[in-house]
């Protein structure tokens, strides 16, 4: 009987003995081909890196090399300054440096690429280069070399010590500590000099990208955190709820309170407030939002009653955006009838039965105040010569937006068709010139239309 048995299972446990073994020998293929492609990759992005590094080096000296009176080589060469340090960003992000400090180094480059952008996007031959941007390009032709060379050095060791990016990947994620390792000393000794660089004088219009809006920013008296509960209170008609709040970056310039709102069964309202002045800042009700029942003109009377109803008054939807049955609409401030754009905030509507179900009003809260809007040196007549001829103009009202360098301008905007698309379009109304085009949605036209 044995004897049977054995002879019946010894070929199937054989079998299955196979199978396992070149299952696994599969297995085992895939993830060395898995593995064997996302080293190449790093490989590709850190050579890829080096090299764009050592062209912006060499970019940023042919551009200081030229005559100071060469405007259009200036254009040229920081164009593609801007260029060389983008794609050396996007290189950065494809490396695995999540876990390992190359922030310093990382802004950097952003520094540089967005100061070549906004001084090359300027009418030179008007705005020539500024003695303070030769001295910021100098230096920053110094720091690119000394950057170039570091990097130089790094792929020389990866390729004569025949180097693993994906031994990287594993030291960082295991988090041990790898005093030896060529790759990740080397990248930590970038990012320590850099930290190390003097001060730069990158201009206002750079300057301000990484301004970080602060307490200072705001007008009113700090707020403790029972006033925050009251406010929590009003705000979602909820008096008698349990709220708690807790201080963010306490003792900070950055300091805010978050409150949580639990009405019983219902979800927890969440808000985040200023802590001077009290203001809201950020409003969810993260709850379960069902099948779409309501239209987008309910939708949109619904967010413009919740506006009203807690003082976001004078306020214009522009646009309309929907996700998984909620419905988005941007709204700016109005003022003397100029849409203001930087007063942006953004309400989220649940489309099952049009509950406001989200406020986000950082942009509004830190930007709005009353401006001394300046009148239009440029007639409409004249603005509209600025607009393609087969664009078909559906509306015209003046706007202030932030243009490329950062500045605020007052624009007339036009909305309109052309090649079987919705435009906004800016015009300068001081210069005649296009600052800004972006394609709008039919829904932008119908909630943007005035009633």
């Amino acid at each position: 009987m044995y004897h049977r048995l054995s002879s019946i299972l010894f070929p199937i446990m054989s079998l299955l003995f196979i199978g396992a073994t070149y299952w696994g020998y599969q297995e085992h293929q895939e993830k060395n081909s898995i593995l064997i492609k996302a080293e190449n990759q790093y490989q590709r992005a850190f050579h890829d890196l080096t090299y764009h590094v050592e062209q912006l080096h060499k970019q940023l000296g042919n551009t200081l090399a030229v005559n100071s009176t060469s405007q259009s080589y200036h254009r040229k060469g920081l164009v593609n300054v801007w260029r060389l340090t983008s794609q050396a960003q996007n290189e950065i992000n494809q490396l695995p440096l999540t876990l390992l400090p190359f922030n310093e180094a990382g802004d950097f480059l952003s520094r540089i690429a967005n100061f070549s952008y906004k001084t090359a996007v300027r009418d030179l031959s008007k705005q020539p280069l500024t003695p303070d941007e030769f001295k910021t390009m100098k230096t920053l032709y110094a720091s690119s070399e000394e950057i170039s060379k570091s990097l130089a050095g790094m792929q020389k060791d990866v390729l004569a010590n025949h180097l693993r990016w994906m031994d990287v990947e594993i030291a960082l994620a295991s988090e041990k500590s790898n005093n030896d390792n060529v790759i990740i000393d080397g990248f930590k000794s970038v990012d320590k000099k850099v930290s190390e660089y003097p001060e730069i004088n990158w201009g206002p219009s750079v300057s301000s990208m990484y301004q970080k809006r602060t307490i200072n920013m705001l007008s009113g008296k700090l707020v403790t955190a029972e006033e925050v509960k009251k406010l929590a209170a009003k705000f979602t008609d909820a008096k008698n709820a349990e709220i708690r709040v807790v201080e963010n970056a306490k003792g900070t310039e950055y300091a805010s309170f978050s409150a949580t709102v639990n009405e019983g069964n219902k979800k927890k309202l969440q808000m985040d407030f200023t802590q001077k002045g009290g203001k809201l800042i950020w409003f969810m009700n993260p709850r379960d939002i069902g099948e779409k029942k309501v239209d987008l003109a309910k939708a949109q009377a619904n967010a413009e009653s919740f506006l009203d109803k807690h003082g976001f008054s004078d306020m214009k939807a522009v646009s309309y955006d929907m996700f998984k049955n909620m419905g988005a609409f941007t709204y700016v401030s109005v003022q003397s009838g100029v849409l203001i754009y930087p007063d942006k905030l953004t309400v989220k509507v649940a489309l099952d039965d049009g509950e406001t179900v989200g406020l986000q009003a950082n942009d509004y809260v830190y930007e709005h105040h009353k401006r001394n809007l300046p009148s239009p040196i440029i007639s409409k007549p004249d603005a509209r010569k600025a607009l393609n001829p087969e664009m078909k103009v559906q509306t015209e009202q003046l706007a202030l937006i932030l243009n490329e360098l950062g500045e605020e301008v007052l624009c007339y905007e036009y909305t309109g068709k052309i090649n079987g698309s919705l435009y906004r379009v800016y015009i300068n109304s001081e210069t005649g010139v296009e600052e800004s085009i972006e394609e709008m949605t039919p829904n932008d036209t119908k909630v943007a239309s005035d009633k």
